[in-house]
């Protein structure tokens, strides 16, 4: 039995009721050693994020007997594609039109469709990834006409800080934005944002998911 991860498990839930919505929580499993990943799958936790292909590579092998949803949530780069696209379940960090045919190219006859988000720099932060908020219909077509990748929903880090507010209003604005994108595309359903911090806020302003790492598994061992 883990514990912390009951008590987390427990307080997403609950906002989650709050919210009247169904609510996923992906375990943000970058740093941690493959023995911590499966000792979370064992106490019920089935979804894990990975920020670098390698990394996330080597525990996909140590845990090939588990049966893991890996989803890619850090930068993707045009030479990665191809291992995303052959060994992770979701790409939650797509940014620009120029990685979709790579990946739809790598993606085999015989998986099913790569489910991709699109990444919405929602602070307009110089330092940080993600497509501007009206380039994601542009995107959102392109992704649409790859016959290996579904259209799944938007995800969004709003510029971290301790002013709670201004979080709240970006997650007003992904809320937004993410409506507008599931009135046009019925395989819209998910809105990924809210972390460890922040992730109760998030659910009570329409997050679908959260990703949570420091609150799953501690602080990280960088």
């Amino acid at each position: 039995m883990n514990r912390p991860y009951e008590a987390l498990s427990q307080r997403v839930a609950a906002a989650a009721q709050r919210a009247g919505r169904a609510v996923r929580l992906l375990a943000v499993s970058k740093t941690q050693a493959a023995a911590a990943v499966r000792e979370l799958a064992g106490a019920g936790q089935h979804a894990f994020g990975e920020n670098y292909v390698q990394e996330a590579r080597t525990k996909q092998r140590e845990l090939a007997d588990l049966n893991l949803q890996w989803h890619m949530i850090g930068p993707l780069q045009s030479n990665k594609c191809r291992d995303v696209a052959e060994h992770f379940d979701w790409l939650q960090s797509l940014d620009r039109e120029k990685l979709v045919a790579g990946l739809n190219r790598f993606r085999a006859d015989d998986q099913p469709p790569l489910n991709v988000l699109i990444q919405v720099n929602i602070d307009d932060e110089a330092s940080k990834s993600g497509c501007a908020p009206d380039r994601i219909n542009a995107l959102a077509r392109t992704i649409d006409g790859a016959s290996r990748l579904q259209l799944r929903g938007l995800m969004a880090i709003p510029e971290p800080g301790p002013d709670m507010d201004k979080r709240r209003r970006a997650f007003q604005r992904m809320r937004a934005l993410f409506e507008a994108l599931r009135a046009q595309w019925p395989s819209v359903d998910t809105l990924s944002m809210g972390m460890s911090d922040d992730f109760e806020l998030a659910i009570e302003e329409g997050a679908t998911m959260v990703r949570l790492g420091t609150a799953v598994f501690g602080k990280r061992k960088n």
